[in-house]
């Protein structure tokens, strides 16, 4: 059964971009519990729009803390 923790984004267009591109390589988010959390920066390239992302998120990892969803809700 998979973890599931909820984060809030708010990445400037800028800042985005440098998702996009691939020059930041890693997400490094506080979830809503308060926990610290890391994935790779191309789970996000799907969220950016025109003014960057916005909005809150949930991340569900396995039991070997492998990634396997993100979705905005």
């Amino acid at each position: 059964m998979p973890t599931e923790l909820q984060f809030y984004l708010n990445i400037s267009r800028e800042e985005a971009l440098r998702y996009y591109q691939g020059s930041a390589r890693a997400v490094i988010v506080t979830a809503t519990t308060g926990q610290k959390l890391q994935f790779p920066a191309e789970h996000i390239r799907s969220f950016i729009g025109q003014n960057g992302i916005e909005g809150k998120f949930r991340i569900q990892f396995d039991n070997n803390n492998k990634l396997v969803g993100l979705t905005r809700i």
